[in-house]
């Protein structure tokens, strides 16, 4: 079995190394196994009668919104920084970690900014759900969890390919929208609101968690609630890492040995690890 994409690029550029494969074949080639992963991405992904990736995005925002200008959606998307950072600095206070909870239920800047990520117009890095995606297949099982969904697209795309997919997060309005979205799309998730209800126990094969960490005040819990909601011999696929952004305040962790040593602690041990693109990581449960 081939490898996933990362450990393939790793071993592609070694080839340009020893001087088997010139770095113009292999840039090609790279491109060429992105470009899998975009179409896997943009195919799940695309709102009735759409072909591009962007537009449908945004299409969607309109319609949720009941607006009409999809360039004045667009514009918003961009320059969405500053609003988000407004909005969080009106919302959260230093000593009131129960503010950052408000500030996820009542922003919608947080909503234009993870659809326009997702659109990969700026950012390649939301193809880690391919990636995660083609390592849950690899595994028995199908029962997946999205760990700080957002906006539903890594559920979306999971349940497109057969899987039985729940939806989890602190933020109830992108709750509705993921669910909204999923919808449109003749799809069901299970829907868990972290502010309210905690994870079911033993209930998963694969849970990701892309990008999440960076945003809590109580890292070590969220580890013991995925530890709980695994399966035996369930993985945890997602990103430990964040640095400093002055555009996303909401960005509040950047230490994350504690969260890798209650992950060992409650017995979860590293199997796998992105060296090439974006230094995802997966954990497992042991059996």
């Amino acid at each position: 079995m081939e490898g996933l994409l990362p450990d393939r690029l790793k071993e592609l550029w070694g080839r340009v190394d020893t001087g088997h494969l010139s770095p113009d074949a292999a840039q090609e080639e790279q491109e060429a196994l992105l470009d899998e992963y975009r179409a896997i991405w943009t195919k799940a992904l695309l709102y009735e009668n759409e072909t591009d990736l962007k537009h449908s995005l945004l299409r969607e925002l309109a319609t949720y919104f009941d607006r009409d200008d999809l360039d004045e959606i667009e514009a918003r998307c961009r320059a969405i920084g500053p609003e988000l950072r407004g909005e969080w600095e009106r919302i959260v206070r230093s000593d009131d970690p129960s503010s950052i909870d408000r500030f996820y239920d009542e922003s919608q800047a947080h909503l234009f900014e993870l659809m326009w990520w997702h659109s990969l117009a700026e950012d390649q890095t939301p193809l880690a759900y391919v990636m995660a995606l083609d390592f849950a297949r690899r595994h028995s099982g199908r029962r997946y969890l999205d760990f700080g969904a957002g906006v539903g697209s890594g559920a979306i795309l999971f349940a497109q390919h057969g899987f039985k997919v729940a939806i989890a997060d602190i933020s109830s309005p992108l709750l509705r929208f993921a669910e909204w979205r999923l919808a449109q799309r003749g799809l069901t998730a299970e829907v868990i609101d972290l502010k309210t209800s905690r994870l079911p126990t033993n209930a998963f094969d694969v849970i990701t968690t892309m990008d999440v960490f960076e945003h809590l005040h109580d890292p070590l819990a969220a580890v013991d609630q995925l530890a709980d909601a695994l399966r035996p011999g369930g993985h945890v696929f997602g990103r430990f890492a964040a640095e400093k952004d002055p555009e996303r305040p909401q960005h509040i962790l950047f230490e994350f040995e504690p969260t890798f040593r209650r992950l060992a602690a409650r017995g979860l041990s590293e199997v796998w690890r992105d060296q090439w693109l974006w230094g995802h990581q997966v954990f497992r449960k042991p059996l």
